[in-house]
């Protein structure tokens, strides 16, 4: 089976309304190409299948030991367990054998029926506005599959939107874009040093694929900005990115500011990781209001 029919999924979300217009059917995709320290699904990074490991609900019984033919899993000090990370795979084995359920495995391989099946259950609900939306992770690490999916919702008269953060090739962009009626583009910061310090990678492919998109391909376009204290929220990013936006995204009008939360720290412990070395706090409400108020100087509806 090759990648235009199958790919990794780790979760189907129905009834949302915030990532598009009217009522939405999310399809997250496994595989992004950032590291944004601040992540919110970590469990995302990766294309292929991850073990989740809640220890809070381990009783250090240790059956899923002896089921692991990678040897990959070890008791702990503290009477639980450890996963060496470099040697699972994610295959799953361990998790049948534990009763607690302290073990799940996040991501699975769907073909583009099987999602379509799961999305058009929603159709009903999708009225005139709602409809399917591709996000992540990066849809854009998947872009045949996406780009099928995408198709067979577009064919059957769905709304379709793609949350990216844009980092890919133009081919790829491209390839996924022919079949979407929204994009709704993450932009983390205007500065390509600041960007790559906190991502892992520079912005200069992210804002050109950006306005290829808009120039080129003529898709309207929703800016979407992760607000972390310390990192972004200063008056002259703000201001670089609402000037940007007008100047050069035609088919931006809308601009989403997305205060930051701490939802993504409990799954990387889930995940085994190392305690990340990023540090900020939830925004007020009035910080919001001032940040939101740079950007509507531009002309742009701030949400």
């Amino acid at each position: 089976m090759n990648s235009r029919d199958s790919g990794i999924i780790f979760n189907i979300q129905h009834y949302c309304i915030h990532d598009g217009p009217g009522i939405r059917t999310n399809v997250f995709f496994k595989g992004c190409p950032l590291r944004c320290a601040w992540c919110a699904n970590p469990e995302s990074n990766e294309v292929r299948s991850q073990l989740m490991y809640l220890a809070d609900k381990c009783v250090g019984c240790l059956s899923c030991i002896p089921k692991c033919s990678r040897h990959a899993i070890s008791a702990a000090e503290n009477g639980k367990v450890r996963t060496d990370r470099k040697l699972c795979d994610g295959c799953g084995e361990c998790v049948s054998a534990c009763l607690p359920q302290a073990r799940e495995i996040m991501g699975k391989r769907m073909t583009v029926d099987e999602v379509y099946k799961e999305v058009s259950m929603d159709q009903l609900f999708y009225a005139e506005t709602g409809g399917v939306t591709l996000t992540g992770g990066e849809v854009l690490s998947q872009p045949e599959f996406a780009a099928a999916i995408l198709r067979k919702c577009r064919d059957n008269r769905i709304h379709t939107a793609v949350e990216t953060c844009g980092y890919a090739s133009w081919e790829a962009v491209q390839t996924v874009m022919e079949y979407v009626d929204l994009v709704l583009y993450d932009i983390k910061h205007m500065d390509s040093g600041e960007h790559k310090r906190g991502t892992g990678v520079g912005n200069e492919k992210i804002l050109d694929n950006l306005c290829r998109i808009s120039n080129e391909l003529n898709i309207p376009v929703i800016a979407r900005t992760p607000m972390l204290p310390g990192y972004n929220d200063s008056e002259g990013n703000m201001r670089a990115m609402g000037q940007f936006l007008t100047e050069r995204v035609p088919t931006c009008r809308e601009v989403n500011l997305l205060p930051y939360h701490k939802l993504g720290e409990g799954k990387r412990e889930q995940l085994e990781y190392e305690e990340s070395q990023f540090h900020t706090y939830v925004p007020s409400e009035q910080e919001m209001e001032t940040l939101r108020q740079f950007v509507r100087e531009y002309g742009l509806n701030v949400k």
